[in-house]
């Protein structure tokens, strides 16, 4: 008896485990973007440091802040549009784990 309701217990906890499953992978690549990102923005502020030192004149240095500026909206933008694809996935593959629950939910009736 103890056996069979343990057994219960765990085919029903299933698919709330699938749901944490996912939402740690879904985590670990938000935060593993964020990670190449955060280490891409200071690469380019150093390089940009490094740059400053060699500017002449104003023009030089509106053209290097120019340039800086764009690298950071670049990456900035394929951060956010990284971001959004992992969260997609993650919401795509939860909808199929709800869809599944349900209809194995109905399929019982």
């Amino acid at each position: 008896m103890f056996q069979d309701m343990n057994k219960t217990l765990s085919q029903s906890m299933e698919p709330f485990k699938d749901l944490v499953n996912i939402q740690t992978k879904m985590l670990e690549e938000l935060t593993r973007q964020q990670m190449v990102c955060t280490k891409s923005c200071i690469e380019a502020t150093i390089q940009q440091t490094k740059e400053m030192q060699k500017c002449q004149t104003p023009a030089d240095l509106m053209a290097l802040q120019q340039s800086y500026a764009k690298q950071l909206e670049d990456t900035l933008k394929g951060a956010s549009e990284q971001n959004l694809q992992a969260l997609g996935e993650a919401r795509e593959a939860m909808e199929k784990l709800t869809q599944d629950a349900f209809d194995a939910f109905a399929a019982k009736k």
